[in-house]
């Protein structure tokens, strides 16, 4: 993990919004983003988890606040927004990063099932980038990361729904990486795509129970659900926001539509 304590820090002076922060990639995200000098919006639906995020986050020179957004909400989203630059007055990094997982043969995928994982995977993203760009712009230019996954990649049966809306996050963040360079709006837009991450939202669904019925702990969820990836393990948080990092840092100042997979080779 990075620390930086020798040099400058890798997005010193920035202010980066960071949704689906109250756990996993989220918030392993925007500690690091805060950590390497970043002054971090922590949003979440789950105001209480936002906030217990940023109060871990937040320490001698690291500076973040937890917000309440409903991602799939454009007034939520224009509150947000303007909450952070009437606070920081700017917005150089957004993390489109809130998501839900979500897997049922299509046949029986209602149709409120279908928009709802649309909404929080897909409109939310395009909200973000919509609201914050415009700020960006304002500001001289930024960088917007999106979180896709190695699903909108390599399909899953049974989870369509949630590979369509993954692809989607794909093309969607390469249209609007090309049309803001088009415009000389100096935002950069890249995608970060893990494969299986070790996050509270895998234990929290129903097949991971019905597995681990079978299998007996959770170790054993994971050893079986990485037989098909080449390092035979599941990502950490932390490897996911390193790869943000990178995207939201000048280092990458010549990258833009481009999608960074973080998968030990499943897509490879």
């Amino acid at each position: 993990m990075s620390e930086n304590s020798n040099g400058p820090r890798r997005v010193e002076g920035k202010v980066a919004l960071v949704t689906g922060a109250a756990s996993g990639i989220g918030k392993a995200t925007a500690a690091l983003l805060a950590r390497e000098g970043a002054r971090v919006a922590v949003a979440d639906i789950n105001e209480q988890g936002a906030r217990a995020s940023a109060r871990e986050i937040a320490g001698p020179g690291r500076e973040a606040v937890a917000l309440a957004l409903d991602v799939t909400s454009e007034e939520d989203w224009a509150r947000v927004v303007s909450e952070v630059v009437e606070r920081w007055g700017r917005l150089d990094i957004l993390v489109n990063n809130a998501g839900i997982s979500f897997g049922k043969p299509f046949t029986e995928t209602g149709l409120e099932e279908w928009r709802k994982v649309m909404a929080v995977n897909l409109d939310s993203v395009f909200l973000g980038t919509k609201h914050c760009a415009q700020v960006m712009r304002e500001g001289g230019g930024g960088s917007i990361i999106n979180i896709s996954s190695a699903s909108g990649t390599k399909a899953s049966a049974g989870a369509s729904a949630y590979c369509a809306s993954k692809a989607a996050v794909r093309m969607y963040s390469k249209a609007i990486a090309l049309e803001c360079a088009r415009n000389g709006d100096n935002i950069r837009v890249n995608t970060v795509s893990p494969s299986g991450v070790r996050t509270p939202m895998w234990e929290s669904m129903q097949f991971w129970q019905d597995m681990k019925r079978d299998t007996g702990s959770d170790e054993a969820n994971y050893s079986a659900l990485s037989a098909d990836v080449p390092m035979k393990r599941f990502a950490t948080p932390e490897e996911i926001a390193e790869a943000v990092l990178f995207l939201a840092s000048d280092e990458s100042s010549f990258i833009t539509g481009a999608d960074i997979p973080v998968d030990g080779g499943y897509t490879a």
